[in-house]
């Protein structure tokens, strides 16, 4: 699942000290563009955005000549920078949303999370209901797939009331299936940046069965990667509810 792009030092020390802050830097298209899903001229296109088209950086630092945007319409992808033309000083924030209440999500687990930058947090901290599905087609005794950086990729399928959470990459890449990642879970085969992420810490998420009912807190986000599907991650806890 996990795509390897370098970035800067100070961008990942930002992130990692506030991972709930984004990039909110403007930019304006200089030519017409293509908006692909990842940095390279071959990947496939997302849109085709017109001369004077509006901006905000995902990162403020290009990778392989392209800059990671959002778009008016919140379209993630990439373009090329030569063609864009960024504000001089970025605009000044809106005001953070109040924190949640003492002891719903537990904020640390940011530290561990590999490449925190390729994620938009939607809720610092929501709660949401469903069915655990089988990820894996009986390939895994847990019914969550293994991932190289140590995390969970599991499925919740969410109660009625939570459909609305949903996009097109969770109908079309993940079954219809809301994504959830608890991390640092099993061993770690990624680069030494995946090892570091979880030195010294090993999750304390209940993992219940396949087909339970349950209740999963977390950090709900888009991954900006693959299909950009919604995902909670990282999660605080899993229990099962009636």
């Amino acid at each position: 699942m996990k795509i390897i792009l370098r970035r800067t030092a100070i961008s990942l020390f930002f992130l990692l000290v506030c991972p709930c802050a984004l990039w909110s830097q403007q930019a304006t298209t200089t030519r017409n563009v293509i908006l692909r899903r990842d940095p390279s001229t071959s990947s496939p296109i997302l849109d085709h955005l017109s001369r004077g088209a509006r901006l905000t950086l995902v990162d403020a630092t290009a990778d392989s000549g392209f800059y990671h945007v959002r778009t008016e319409n919140d379209l993630v992808g990439w373009v090329w920078s030569k063609y864009v033309s960024v504000s001089p000083t970025p605009p000044i924030p809106p005001s953070p949303p109040p924190p949640p209440p003492p002891g719903t999500c537990d904020d640390t687990l940011w530290n561990h999370l590999y490449h925190p930058h390729r994620l938009i947090v939607h809720q610092q901290c929501t709660s949401v209901t469903g069915t655990i599905v089988d990820a894996t087609a009986g390939g895994e005794h847990d019914g969550v797939r293994h991932e190289n950086d140590g995390d969970t990729h599991g499925w919740l399928k969410v109660d009625p009331e939570f459909q609305n959470l949903l996009n097109s990459g969770n109908t079309n890449h993940e079954g219809g299936n809301l994504v959830f990642e608890i991390v640092c879970r099993f061993h770690v085969s990624q680069p030494a940046d995946a090892v570091t992420a979880c030195a010294n810490y090993k999750d304390h998420v209940t993992l219940p069965a396949v087909g339970s009912h349950v209740r999963i807190v977390g950090t709900l986000v888009q991954d900006t990667f693959h299909g950009q599907w919604i995902e909670i991650h990282p999660v605080t806890s899993i229990t099962v509810v009636p």
